[in-house]
């Protein structure tokens, strides 16, 4: 079992991180002191569930924090900063802050180095996130010690419901699209003009179309994503806001 280190202070360490071609020094201090901060720390960068749920999640909900008295969330992994930055700009999370914990001093200090040999990795740490108000740990989310890699607790959205108890976070929209489609500029419309951010993914610039089937089982565009839950075209779109708009 890992520790709980809720009531403690940070580890005092010095993180060696980049601004350009620039290094720069980042003290514990520095980050934590003064701020409220959210820390999520993970096994590495570019691996399967960092990069496709942990990053992108709290970088989604980055904006919802910030309401909430956040003033930064970081990443934290046992990587160098040039991984960590080319992490980052594949990532395009621009509303996180990538802390490099090359020699692993912060993890280890948290008690959360943990030896993933068995992955060729060697050192890294657990993943974990955690609230942390001037530099003093608030509260601590650790995944449970199983095999393999577990992600329950330490996501986004546990955190946000630790902060805010019972908000409703953005929802998550995706448009597959095409250009000069008018039945997916109805569709983005719609969603314009209700406030509702979403991501347009316009197929056929990079996908045959064969790609709208495997993604989505329809054969014409708009096809429209909410929370992961298949909507349909325009029209399913115009129902589904309508019903959203009278509940």
């Amino acid at each position: 079992m890992f520790e709980n280190r809720e009531g403690q202070i940070v580890p005092e360490v010095s993180f060696k991180t980049r601004q350009g071609s620039d290094w720069v020094e980042r003290s514990s201090q520095d980050i934590f002191v003064g701020k409220t901060v959210i820390v999520f720390s993970l096994p590495g960068a570019f691996t399967p569930t960092c990069s496709s749920s942990h990053v992108p999640r709290y970088n989604e909900l980055a904006e919802v924090f910030k309401a909430q008295g956040v003033d930064d969330i970081i990443c934290v992994s046992v990587n160098d900063a040039f991984v960590m930055s080319e992490w980052q700009a594949q990532q395009q999370a621009d509303n996180i802050t990538f802390l490099p914990d090359g020699s692993g001093d912060f993890t280890r200090g948290m008690g959360m180095l943990v030896n993933r040999d068995d992955l060729g990795f060697g050192p890294r740490s657990w993943r974990y996130s955690m609230l942390v108000r001037d530099g003093v740990i608030e509260k601590m989310f650790v995944e449970p010690r199983e095999p393999g890699d577990p992600f329950q607790v330490s996501d986004a959205d546990t955190m946000l419901e630790f902060l805010a108890p019972g908000i409703s976070a953005p929802l998550d929209v995706v448009v597959l699209s095409r250009p000069g489609c008018p039945h997916c500029s109805r569709a983005k419309i719609h969603l314009q003009e209700r406030g509702i951010d979403f991501d347009d993914l316009e197929l056929l610039k990079h996908y045959p179309h064969r790609a709208l089937r495997a993604l989505s089982g329809g054969d014409t565009f708009p096809q429209v994503f909410v929370n992961g839950q298949h909507i349909g075209g325009a029209d399913e779109l115009e129902s589904w806001l309508a019903e959203r708009d009278a509940a």
